[in-house]
């Protein structure tokens, strides 16, 4: 079974050399939580991964069983759990190679929201406007790094609904939650109409789908000009780091 490097304020598997294998931006996380300092929790897949999924077309059984457990662990940090729909867990999904370059997948935050685990946030945060935020912001980050669907139409489409209402009355709590239900429907048939599926209302696959598209970015053709102009090896790879969410926009 692949090793998940998994990291936690004042623990880590891994540490600040290692960047060959969790990339540098998960070495730098593994070392800051090693220290001590406040990082989310959350774990690595090490880059030696990378190669092995891109080869096989597929996720490996033993991949997918260690990141299961890996996420299980994490809930465990957090007290949260992965698609519950009472106490739910998010997490963000990031890249990462031993050195930055163009064309590697941006950061796609919140995963881990469906309509059910939705509701859930509302009531842990106290705040419906909150939840819907975040899950607005999920589907709009989840169809442009994810799906490759153009995010000024996720933009455009935000206006058009906002455009729509009372802007004399855009600081009620009932309008803005109004609002932001009405974009978070816009973003669904948005997503629907380019990918011919419903937004995704699992978190697994979610999590899954964004890992995937880690992967692939290492071979996008921005980055694979990159490694040819820099004489950087295909082989190294890509990492993914995957982190509890810690919200900025509560």
């Amino acid at each position: 079974m692949p090793e998940i490097y998994s990291f936690r304020q004042g623990q880590a598997d891994g540490n600040g050399s290692m960047a060959v294998l969790l990339g540098a931006k998960g070495a730098g996380l593994a070392e800051m939580a090693r220290l001590g300092l406040p990082v989310p929790p959350g774990f690595t897949i090490p880059t030696t991964c990378c190669n092995a999924v891109l080869e096989s077309h597929g996720i490996p059984p033993s991949l997918e069983a260690a990141v299961e457990q890996a996420i299980s662990d994490l809930g465990q940090t957090t007290g949260l759990i992965f698609g519950d729909s009472n106490a739910p867990l998010l997490v963000s999904v990031r890249s990462g190679s031993r050195v930055s370059m163009p064309g590697m997948m941006d950061t796609v935050l919140n995963l881990g929201l469906t309509d059910a685990t939705c509701e859930g946030l509302a009531r842990s945060s106290g705040s419906r406007i909150f939840a819907l935020d975040c899950y607005v912001r999920l589907v709009e980050m989840f169809g442009s790094v994810v799906k490759g669907i153009d995010r000024h139409l996720f933009e455009d489409a935000r206006e058009r609904v906002q455009s729509s209402q009372n802007r004399d009355h855009l600081e009620d709590k009932d309008q803005r939650e109004q609002t932001l239900q009405g974009v978070l429907q816009s973003h669904k048939e948005l997503y629907l109409k380019h990918t011919k599926h419903d937004f995704p209302q699992d978190a697994q696959q979610q999590l899954w789908e964004a890992i995937r598209a880690v992967f692939s970015s290492w071979n996008s053709a921005r980055a694979r000009k990159y490694r040819t102009i820099h004489k950087i090896s295909n082989d190294w790879g890509t990492a993914v780091n995957v982190c509890a969410m810690v919200f900025g926009n509560r």
